[in-house]
């Protein structure tokens, strides 16, 4: 009986500092995105608490395989790298709906962070997303003035999107700003 109740204390511990039973694994905290690149590859963590409906979106692309294949067609040295939305024959890839802009969630387009691209209306959002090279305060939200939803940043791999930067533009008149040699996101997959 001191054993049955031993054993019946423990697991009622064990429960109330939410261990999981087995077979239950919980979403990471910061989930983590490798973008393997024709350069390198490129880790990033993304914020959910922050952004939650960005990172849902972008994660549903990814799972999707939507990322394999694109290119990096926005290539603004001290300023952006941009990729989500095109194949290497600038066919734009189908989208899903658009999404809510969360610029308002307290982060900056600091160097190194993942935006998402969008149109003039805050809330177009949908696949495209750039890497910030520079602290672009012109794209954070002020007040009354929507900005561009942060909602990750690069763990590893700076150095593959500046490597990008480095790559001649200019042959393709109507993307003036894309690699003359397509760069490919090969490959988007969780970690």
């Amino acid at each position: 009986m001191k054993f049955l109740s031993l054993t019946l204390a423990l697991l009622l511990s064990a429960t109330s500092f939410g261990v999981q039973s087995q077979g239950a694994t919980p979403a990471p905290a910061q989930p983590k995105v490798r973008l393997v690149t024709d350069l390198g590859d490129i880790v990033i963590q993304l914020f959910p608490k922050k952004a939650p409906v960005t990172v849902q979106n972008f994660l549903d692309y990814v799972d999707a395989g939507f990322y394999d294949g694109v290119i990096f067609h926005r290539v603004k040295p001290n300023f952006v790298v941009q990729s989500g939305g095109f194949t290497f024959d600038f066919v734009r890839k189908e989208t899903r709906p658009q999404i809510i802009n969360e610029s308002a969630n307290g982060l900056k387009n600091l160097t190194g962070t993942l935006s998402m691209a969008r149109f003039t209306d805050p809330d177009s959002a949908s696949s495209q997303f750039f890497i910030n090279l520079k602290h672009n305060k012109t794209l954070d939200y002020k007040k009354g003035k929507p900005g561009y939803a942060v909602f990750g940043r690069v763990l590893i791999g700076m150095g593959v999107a500046l490597k990008i930067t480095k790559e001649p533009r200019g042959m393709y008149r109507a993307y003036p700003e894309a690699p003359n040699v397509p760069i490919r996101i090969l490959k988007a997959e969780r970690m």
